[in-house]
C-alpha cells in the first residue's frame, strides 16, 4: 500500500494545478492512465475565457455564462468563478504559461484578446490555436520539477476505496483507490484521506468525438459505483465545427476561428446561421449544432462548411498555424477553400454533482474541471469556460480539503485495507468482444441520443445498455483487469446515466432536444437532473 496527502487522479489542467497547489502542504501522487500530456485540456485550442480588458467586466462575463446556460446555471458559482479567474490566470503566467499579446494603441503590449460564441466581449486568452497544449505542457513541467510531487504514467485507477465498501458504519468516507500499473499488469492500493477525481469528460462515448482516446467518463462511472450524486449528464455539448474528413475525424476547428469573422455557409455557399438566430455563426453552441444538423438533414449534404477566405493567408497563418497546417496535411487549403465541418461530441456539461470548492456527496473526495458539475455550464457551457473552471476550482478544492481533513491530523482510527484479489480470473480471450461492444455503445449512442433526440430513441438505447452492462459484468469478474475491459465499463456505465438522465427530463434545454417535448417546462422553475446510487 502507498501512501500519499494528496492523490490527484488526471494530469490535466485541473489535477495539475490541483497538484501544484497541494504541494504545498504534503505529499502528492498524479495518477494517469497513459501518459501526463494525454488530456482533454491538452487538445483544447481556443483559450480561456476571462475579464482582462477595461471594456469587459465580471457582470457581463456572468450574464453571458448565464444565458448560454439555458437557465441551469447556478449563479453563485458562476459568478465565484468569474470573479476569481483573473488572480488564477495570473497565476499561471507565473508557473511559465504563455498568452498571445499585442501592442496597444499606448504603445505597451496588452493580451491579444478574441471572442467566441456567446460572448459579447473579446475575452479569450490564447496561445495560438493551441492555447491547451501551452497550459499543460508548462503546468506538465512545473509539476516534475516540484519535490513534493510523483507522477505515475500507465496506472488506470479502477475504483475508488470508501468505509462503506469496506463495511463500517461511521460516516462514508473516501480512503483511496485500487490502481492497475499497466507497466507490470499488478493492481496497487493507493491510500490517502484526499483524492480529487481530475479525469475529463466522456466524448468516447459517441461514435463522432473532438476528445482523445482517454476520455472514456472514468471519473463519473467510478464516483457512481461509490454512491456519490451525480447530475445533467443529458447535457452532452456537441462542437459545431469537427473537421469532415476521413483521416482526420477527430480534428476540432476552434470556435476562435468564427470568432474572427469565419462564417457558416452550405453547400450553396450561402450563409444559414441567420435563419436561426440573429447572432449568426457566433450563436452559442448547442443553437449553432442543432443548425448544422437541421441543415445536414435538409439538404442532404454529408456536411456544412466554415469559410474564413476572406480573412487571408497571412492573417490564417499567424493565428490559426494548427489548423492551417492540418488541415493542409489532408488536401484542404483553408485560406483558398472552405472548410468541410460537421457536429462532433464535445464536453460533457454534467458529471460529479459538486459544490464550487469540488466537494462531493462523499467526503474526502472532490472532482475538478470537465469530471465535476458545479453549475458553472448550466445546459450549455459557454465557449472557453471550461479551463477557466479548471483552474478556479481546482484551486479551491486543495483549500476545502485542507479545511476538512488538515494534514498531519489523519484519524486515529486505522482501516484494514484488503488488498486487490483477481481470483480466479484469467487473461481475456477475445479481445474482438471487447472490441464490438465498444463499438455498438458509441454507435447506438450517436444515433439515440445525439444532437436531436425522442422519447423512443432514448427507451431503445437503455435497453440495449442494460444487456451491455451485463455482458461487460461478466467480463470484468470472468477476466484479469486491463485498459480495454475497464474502459469498457466506465463506458457503459456513463453511456447509461447520460441516457437515464436525458429520459427523466421532458423538456427541451440547452444541449438536450428532444422532438417530444420540443419547449422548455415553464411551469416550473428549472432544476438539475440529480441520479442517487443510494
Amino acid at each position: 500500500m502507498r501512501h500519499f496527502d494528496f492523490i490527484i487522479v488526471g494530469s490535466g489542467a485541473g489535477g495539475l494545478s490541483a497538484a501544484l497547489h497541494a504541494a504545498e502542504h504534503g505529499r502528492v501522487c498524479v495518477l494517469t492512465k497513459k501518459t501526463a500530456p494525454e488530456s482533454n485540456s491538452s487538445w483544447a485550442q481556443g483559450g480561456i475565457a476571462c475579464v482582462q480588458s477595461e471594456g469587459d467586466s465580471i457582470e457581463q462575463h456572468v450574464s453571458d455564462t448565464l444565458i448560454a446556460g439555458a437557465g441551469l446555471c447556478k449563479e453563485d458559482a458562476v459568478r465565484t468563478i468569474v470573479t476569481e479567474g483573473p488572480e488564477r490566470i495570473a497565476e499561471v503566467i507565473e508557473w511559465g504559461v504563455h498568452f498571445d499579446q499585442r501592442e496597444a494603441t499606448n504603445g505597451h503590449l496588452e493580451f491579444d484578446l478574441t471572442r467566441e460564441g456567446g460572448h459579447t466581449q473579446r475575452r479569450v486568452l490564447h496561445a495560438r490555436d493551441a492555447t491547451g497544449k501551452e497550459l499543460t505542457d508548462k503546468l506538465i513541467a512545473a509539476v516534475r520539477a516540484h519535490p513534493n510531487i510523483e507522477v505515475l504514467e500507465n496506472h488506470f485507477a479502477i475504483d475508488l476505496i470508501t468505509t462503506a465498501k469496506l463495511g463500517f458504519v461511521s460516516e462514508d468516507r473516501c480512503l483511496g483507490l485500487y490502481v492497475l500499473n499497466e507497466s507490470t499488469g499488478d493492481v496497487e492500493t493507493f491510500r490517502s484521506d484526499r483524492v480529487v477525481l481530475a479525469t475529463g469528460g466522456c466524448g468516447r462515448v459517441y461514435l463522432y468525438t473532438t476528445n482523445p482516446s482517454v476520455a472514456t467518463g472514468d471519473g463519473v462511472a467510478m464516483a457512481w459505483r461509490a454512491g456519490v450524486a451525480v447530475a445533467n449528464m443529458e447535457f452532452i455539448q456537441f462542437h459545431p465545427t469537427c473537421l469532415y474528413h476521413p483521416q482526420k475525424r477527430s480534428f476540432l476547428i476552434t470556435e476562435a476561428l468564427r470568432g474572427e469573422g469565419a462564417v457558416l455557409i452550405g453547400k450553396d455557399g450561402k450563409e444559414f446561421m441567420q435563419k436561426y438566430d440573429p447572432r449568426g455563426s457566433l450563436a452559442p453552441r448547442d443553437i449553432v449544432a442543432r443548425a448544422i444538423d437541421s441543415e445536414i438533414k435538409r439538404t442532404g449534404g454529408p456536411c456544412v462548411y466554415l469559410d474564413a477566405r476572406h480573412k487571408g493567408e497571412t492573417f490564417i497563418k499567424e493565428h490559426f498555424p494548427n489548423i492551417y497546417e492540418a488541415c493542409l496535411a489532408v488536401g484542404i487549403d483553408i485560406a483558398r477553400e472552405p472548410i468541410p465541418v460537421v457536429p462532433a461530441a464535445h464536453y460533457q456539461c454534467g458529471g460529479v454533482l459538486t459544490d464550487v470548492n469540488g466537494a462531493t456527496t462523499l467526503r474526502g473526495l472532490c472532482a475538478v474541471g470537465e469530471v465535476g458539475c458545479t453549475g458553472l455550464h448550466g445546459a450549455n457551457r459557454l465557449a472557453s469556460n471550461s479551463l477557466l473552471e479548471c483552474l478556479v476550482v481546482s484551486h479551491r478544492a486543495v483549500k476545502h480539503l485542507l479545511k476538512k481533513l488538515p494534514t498531519g491530523k489523519e484519524q486515529a482510527q486505522s482501516y484494514d485495507i484488503p488488498a486487490w484479489r483477481s481470483g480466479n480470473a484469467v487473461d481475456v480471450d477475445e479481445l474482438v468482444v471487447i472490441y464490438h461492444n465498444w463499438d455498438e455503445i458509441r454507435r447506438l449512442m450517436w444515433d439515440y441520443v445525439s444532437i436531436v433526440r425522442t422519447s423512443k430513441r432514448l427507451q431503445r438505447a437503455a435497453a440495449r445498455l442494460r444487456n451491455l452492462k451485463r455482458e461487460v459484468q461478466e467480463f470484468y469478474w470472468n477476466f484479469k483487469v486491463s485498459s480495454e475491459v475497464l474502459e469498457l465499463r466506465n463506458l457503459v456505465e456513463t453511456a447509461s446515466l447520460v441516457v437515464e438522465c436525458a429520459i427523466r427530463r421532458h423538456e427541451s434545454r440547452g444541449l438536450h432536444y428532444t422532438l417530444d417535448y420540443p419547449t422548455p417546462d415553464d411551469a416550473r422553475p428549472p432544476a438539475d437532473t440529480v441520479l442517487r446510487r443510494y
